[in-house]
């Protein structure tokens, strides 16, 4: 057990209840267990892991999503855990706050970077390193998004290890000052350690509330009706672009340096 390969062979499966050979090659990403449920009830398979940290569900097309929690630590584990299976793709479909004045709850965020304001990611890149998603896989996402006749947003999202910030004045200003769309607990890792895994990744993020503003910070009711508006429809275009990606989408290549 003092080889990576070897480690995340067993612990992948320990953390999961899934089989390695029961993972499929494209990979859904994402923090709650209602998108795992949503998936299985849709394809009419089961739930795997209910018992452990992470839940997954896989399609009999070989699409697995997995429901990995909440922060960078986790987001960190599940990336390095995936490098067991070799995955060709996978997309995080996270829930963010909305920034910038012209950004709304329901709105879509393609995010080209993230700022890496976690700090788990300086464990496996210097801090000049930038967290970006695989393009060519965010292109296919993009397409996806414009053939259902929606829109999104793109621009550079700010990752935290803080889950309560929102009464923190100077620190709301500060990500006024760096300019960012949206923020969240985990993009910044997933294209870090992503990009050291040699795994294309990406992220279509769900704008679930606006807490720039003391009655946009999210409540309990508040996320409830985020979730019966918009998380059918975040999860079918995330379904539809990894479902399609494998057959339809260019090669996604890496680069050795």
């Amino acid at each position: 057990m003092h080889e990576k390969e070897i480690i995340v062979k067993n612990w992948l499966p320990r953390y999961t209840g899934t089989a390695i050979e029961e993972f499929g090659k494209y990979i859904l990403l994402t923090n709650f267990h209602t998108y795992v449920h949503k998936f299985a009830n849709r394809f009419g398979v089961p739930v795997r892991g209910m018992d452990r940290p992470m839940q997954t569900a896989t399609n009999k097309q070989g699409l697995t999503i997995i429901n990995f929690g909440i922060g960078s630590a986790n987001a960190a584990t599940i990336m390095d855990l995936l490098t067991a299976v070799k995955p060709e793709g996978v997309l995080f479909l996270g829930k963010c706050g909305g920034i910038k004045k012209s950004t709304e709850i329901g709105h879509f965020i393609l995010p080209m970077a993230a700022i890496r304001g976690e700090g788990t990611s300086n464990d496996y890149v210097p801090p000049e390193v930038p967290a970006m998603p695989s393009f060519k896989l965010h292109k296919f996402v993009s397409e996806k998004i414009v053939q259902a006749g929606l829109e999104y947003r793109t621009g550079v999202v700010y990752t935290t290890n803080r889950r309560v910030w929102e009464h923190d004045e100077p620190f709301r200003a500060r990500l006024t000052q760096l300019r960012v769309i949206g923020i969240d607990m985990e993009t910044a890792t997933l294209f870090s350690v992503g990009l050291v895994n040699e795994i294309a990744r990406g992220a279509l993020l769900l704008v679930s509330d606006v807490p720039m503003t003391p009655e946009g910070v999210k409540t309990e009711e508040s996320d409830k009706n985020v979730t019966a508006k918009y998380v059918d429809l975040h999860l079918e275009i995330g379904i539809e672009a990894m479902t399609e990606l494998g057959t339809k989408g260019e090669k996604i290549k890496h680069f050795h340096y």
